[in-house]
Parts: C-alpha cells; sequence; structure tokens
C-alpha cells in the first residue's frame, strides 16, 4: 500500500519503520505481522526490526505507486490475490487509463485492450467490460488512475496476505486418536507435532 511516512531518525532500526505502518493500519495485534521488500535481485526478504533500515533497504528514489500497481496486477494475473468479475474489470479499466490515457475511438479500435494481462483466466467479456469502464474515466491523469487502483485493490480480502506453508499441530486431545506407527514429538504440554515417516 501507499501512504506518506516521515522516518524521524537518519539511523532508524527496522522496528521504528514497522510501527509506524502499524499506527497508520491501527494494527494491534503486532505479533502476527511483520514487513517485507524485495532486495536487487528480486528476493523477498524480511525487514529485521533490530537492524538499520538503510543497512537492509537501498532506498532509491522511484515513483512507488507505480511498481506498486504493477506488482498487484501481477499477483492478479497469477491468481495470489483473487477477485471478482466486477472487481477485475474495474481494476483493469484504470491500468488502461494509467497506460494509455483517454479513450479514444478514432485512435484504438474494439480490441486495444487485448495487448494487456487482466486476469489468470481472461476472456473477451472481461475486456468488453474493462473498454465500457475506461470509457467512462475521461480526463483522469495516470497518477489519478493508479490511486484509484490502490483504493479498490486494498479492498480485497487477500490483499496484504502472503501465505506460507505450516505444518500441522494437534491438541493433547487428538493425540490419543493417533495409531501407534506414528512418531510423535511433544512441543508443549498442550501441542504435538506428529511425523508420519
Amino acid at each position: 500500500f501507499f501512504f506518506p511516512l516521515h522516518i524521524p531518525q537518519k539511523r532508524s532500526r527496522g522496528q521504528v519503520l514497522f510501527d509506524k505502518v502499524c499506527e497508520h493500519l491501527n494494527l494491534l495485534e503486532k505479533d502476527y505481522f511483520g514487513l517485507t521488500y524485495r532486495d536487487t535481485e528480486n528476493q523477498k526478504n524480511w525487514l529485521d526490526p533490530a537492524k538499520e533500515i538503510k543497512k537492509q533497504i537501498r532506498m532509491v528514489a522511484l515513483p512507488c505507486r507505480y511498481y506498486l500497481c504493477l506488482q498487484l496486477r501481477d499477483d492478479i494475473v497469477s491468481g495470489r490475490l483473487p477477485c471478482s468479475f466486477v472487481t477485475l474489470a474495474l481494476l483493469g479499466s484504470y491500468t488502461v487509463q494509467s497506460e494509455l490515457g483517454d479513450y479514444d475511438p478514432d485512435e484504438y479500435g474494439s480490441d486495444y485492450v487485448s495487448e494487456f494481462r487482466f486476469a489468470p483466466n481472461h476472456t473477451k467479456e472481461l475486456e468488453d467490460k474493462v473498454i465500457e469502464l475506461h470509457k467512462s474515466h475521461r480526463g483522469m491523469t495516470p497518477a489519478e488512475a493508479e490511486m484509484h487502483f490502490l483504493e479498490n485493490a486494498k479492498k480485497l480480502s487477500m490483499y496484504g496476505v502472503d501465505l506460507h506453508h505450516a505444518k500441522r499441530f494437534l491438541l493433547a486431545e487428538e493425540i490419543g486418536k493417533l495409531n501407534s506407527s506414528r512418531k510423535i514429538s511433544f512441543v508443549s504440554s498442550l501441542v504435538a507435532h506428529y511425523d508420519t515417516t
């Protein structure tokens, strides 16, 4: 997401940035969350709260809003960020407005949006709806289109969610139901991890 942020000290640690983000989002249960960033090799890394931000993230002046839109578009097209047909069409129309500007019937044919990918299952019906909505964005600047894109994308239920694989843990009552062919190791008095190997 995009919001103005002021880091008070030049040598601020990751915790300062994390606290600012949590404050902006009114997030109370901080223990369940963290911040990630992509390095120059496009590898995802967790921001270490104990280290200086500038030593972890190479700060460059880039149009962040644009790159955030690109990342979200990629997440949508790949299926990592699911959304409804209506939302796909709306976000697609803002993408087209941002990239091509106002609809011009003399310049564009009936398939001018076919060069874009809007969804994992891209259809002609979706393209038609994107064109219909794009026509209504006349006069909207690329920056405004990107802001509208972000405002709508952040309402998606999976926005900001990054799923990770996890092992299943059992409650003490479930342990008794396991057959003897499984190895059981206790993690605590209430929870056990089991291995079927």
